[in-house]
């Protein structure tokens, strides 16, 4: 079914999963606004209709509902918040969607100051990988206004099949630093059981066959651990991006007077894969460690 090509929507950021999701907007006939860093990313999508614009602040100057999916707190902070960026330029009424996995309080922060222009801001981190991206079926974790959230719902569901309000601003970025945590466990757990497998002379795929229908399946074994066993560590989210996710939730733990040591053994793990030279591989490729 065809969008309302009246709306406006921008989309900065056409990295792995950006250029997926952006190009669903454009597939249900939304009239698309894009931006990356690197303009040669944006070439399929202006190919197919989108317009390119020069900085994050002419999106959101040209644009009803501004998507921003960029790496890490610092790039959020810099195009909504530096000069001319997204909320200086921001139309009156447009809602101003982050989908980066970044800080709660630096998105309390970006409501805060896009209410001081009479637009609506709320951070929607996404789960799901390229994969998730690729099939328009991530599971979308949002905090902001019950108002904003509705007006941004039928886009957001362009892109996604799990969509939930979690509570105001921030609550999005806390609830994925949910997921994140979860993962850094259970990613641990299935290097260690492969690795296990491995050493016990088990024919991997054959072992997968029995556990990834049992108890222990999930997109961590069946997906990331089919690419493990192909010897495939081409990034479905890079390692050095988790390192960024897990070292949030970290202090957000910290501040809340918790103890997390799955995520911290996580996270000294991968430092030292991408010390290594590992950390634009893929998440999976936590299973070097065990090779060794």
């Amino acid at each position: 079914m065809s969008a309302n090509t009246s709306t406006r929507i921008g989309f900065i950021g056409l990295g792995i999963m950006g250029r997926s999701m952006a190009g669903h907007i454009l597939t249900a006939g939304y009239r698309l606004n894009v931006y990356n860093r690197s303009r040669d990313k944006a070439d399929e999508l202006v190919a197919r209709g989108a317009t390119w614009c020069d900085t994050p602040g002419d999106v959101a100057a040209a644009s009803d509902i501004v998507i921003t999916m960029v790496g890490f707190p610092h790039d959020v902070e810099q195009i909504y918040l530096g000069e001319n960026g997204i909320v200086a330029r921001a139309n009156r009424g447009a809602v101003l969607i982050d989908m980066t996995t970044s800080s709660p309080a630096l998105a309390e922060r970006i409501a805060a100051e896009a209410d001081k222009k009479k637009c609506y801001a709320i951070d929607a981190p996404v789960s799901g990988g390229d994969v998730g991206a690729r099939d328009a079926k991530l599971a979308i974790m949002v905090g902001g206004d019950p108002a904003a959230f509705e007006k941004a719902l039928p886009v957001l569901q362009r892109m996604g099949t799990s969509i939930v309000l979690q509570g105001g601003a921030g609550a999005g970025q806390h609830t994925k630093m949910c997921n994140q945590i979860v993962i850094a466990s259970t990613i641990m757990g299935v290097c260690e059981g492969l690795a296990y497998g491995k050493r016990a002379g088990l024919d991997l795929d054959t072992v997968l066959k029995s556990i990834g229908g049992g108890a222990a399946s999930g997109f961590q074994l069946n997906v990331l651990g089919t690419r493990i066993i192909k010897g495939d560590f081409a990034p479905g989210f890079f390692i050095e991006h988790f390192i960024k996710d897990l070292g949030i939730a970290l202090a957000e733990a910290h501040c809340m007077q918790l103890d997390l040591p799955g995520v911290s053994l996580a996270r000294k793990l991968y430092e030292q894969l991408a010390a290594q030279g590992y950390g634009r591989n893929g998440t999976q490729a936590l299973f070097k460690h065990y090779e060794k």
